[in-house]
């Protein structure tokens, strides 16, 4: 489970990782919080989350060509320093007394912008400390790290924010960059294996979009995580309506929920770091599970029964992520590895500035149960879709298993034998 933790430039990476995301999940709920006291608005907080999605969305593309372009760590530290800067900057206006929203909207647009070269930067060094063998471990890993501090990070935001208020939890965060950084440059050179920078050259956007056309496999994982990625993973707005308007209970209950949910998604990374390499059919049932199980959970009747129905769906979810990630890491080439990553964080985070809307309407209008059956019909759907795309293409089919332990397998398609027509 923990094989990758015997890489020395890996540890220094995940535990600065560690400090880091703690940090990152108290600046965003204290970030939710001044603009909520600053406004007492619901649609300046929706502002807030789409100008720090929309540059990934925009230019995630292009991050993941400037990833290939420079030596990653290098590239990693420039952006830890430069998020933890801007953090600083909000910390300084908030302690002054003079921030105003247009204020947190704009170093909001400026992290996205730092996330959109970070993201793929930070997923295609993981393989250059840890070589292919490990990389699927790492990688799920890297998302128990990320589920730890989720579960953390705001509990201790919000403890900060009552003592001593918004200012020093920014003030916190920015300090937490400085721990990543001295653990990038804490690394043995020796022990990493870097790929080498790609030189600039026109058309280098267009030649990763057509690589990835010219790949059906890699157009399943696309179409897989645009889809749930996009309508399925809104629990941001689904969770919140359930807790005040399905069964009418206050912060606290609302606050478990996201516990629940978090520690869900803790287990599933752990189970999965201890599994090998992903293949499509684990990828395709891990979707189509998270559909189903989010379609259950949507009917549950109580608010135990929903909270205890969010745990498998933690696991189904942190499934699909990680084999996702690693199944695009190890089947692309090294030289555009940064360019397919930055893709696939487009089409993974960039749907969520469209899809969180449309759920958040559906939820308001006919409520949050049919919201969340709405994502999780369209992943399952999507699943189901991919699926049968995937067995006409390639001449083979999807073999459901319930025992001894559910899973999905993709094997050859027996040929239907034919009567010799001598012998006839």
């Amino acid at each position: 489970m923990f094989s990758s933790l015997h890489n020395r430039n890996y540890r220094l990476f995940a535990a600065g990782q560690m400090v880091s995301n703690t940090g990152t999940w108290m600046q965003r709920l204290a970030q939710d919080w001044l603009v909520l006291k600053l406004t007492g608005s619901a649609m300046a907080l929706g502002i807030t989350t789409g100008l720090q999605f929309l540059p990934m969305l925009l230019f995630g593309l292009w991050g993941g060509a400037v990833a290939d372009r420079y030596g990653k760590r290098r590239l990693l530290i420039a952006t830890q320093a430069a998020m933890g800067l801007l953090a600083a900057i909000l910390a300084v206006l908030d302690l002054a007394g003079v921030v105003d929203v247009w204020h947190v909207w704009l170093l909001a647009l400026g992290l996205g912008f730092a996330t959109a070269i970070d993201n793929p930067t930070r997923q295609t060094f993981v393989v250059e400390m840890v070589g292919r063998r490990d990389l699927p471990n790492a990688i799920s890993l890297n998302s128990a790290n990320f589920q730890l501090a989720r579960i953390t990070g705001p509990a201790v935001a919000g403890l900060l924010i009552a003592a001593i208020g918004t200012g020093w939890v920014f003030a916190v965060n920015a300090l937490s960059y400085i721990a990543v950084i001295l653990g990038l440059l804490a690394m043995r050179a020796r022990d990493l294996t870097p790929t080498a920078p790609v030189k600039r050259e026109p058309g280098q956007l267009r030649e990763a979009l057509r690589y990835v056309r010219a790949r059906p496999d890699l157009l399943a994982v696309f179409a897989l995580v645009g889809f749930v990625g996009t309508f399925g993973f809104n629990f941001a707005v689904t969770l919140g309506g359930f807790a005040n308007q399905v069964f009418h209970a206050g912060p606290g209950a609302f606050g478990l929920l996201n516990t629940v949910f978090a520690l869900g998604s803790l287990g599933g990374a752990l189970l999965a770091a201890r599994r090998g390499r992903s293949r499509m059919g684990m990828l395709i049932g891990a979707a189509f599970a998270f559909g189903a199980l989010s379609m259950v959970a949507a009917v549950m009747p109580g608010y135990w029964s929903f909270a205890l129905a969010l745990v498998p769906i933690g696991i189904a979810g942190i499934t699909f992520n990680t084999a996702a990630n690693s199944t695009v890491q190890l089947s692309v080439d090294a030289a555009l590895r940064g360019r397919v990553m930055g893709l696939y964080m487009l089409v993974f985070m960039g749907g969520t500035p469209l899809g969180g809307p449309l759920v958040g309407w559906i939820a308001e209008t006919y409520g949050p149960r049919v919201a969340l059956l709405f994502g999780g019909l369209v992943s399952a759907s999507t699943a189901v879709a991919v699926g049968m795309i995937l067995a006409r293409r390639t001449g083979k089919r999807l073999r459901l298993r319930v025992r001894p332990h559910p899973a999905v397998h993709v094997v050859e398609r027996t040929p239907t034998p034919r009567p010799d027509p001598v012998a006839a």
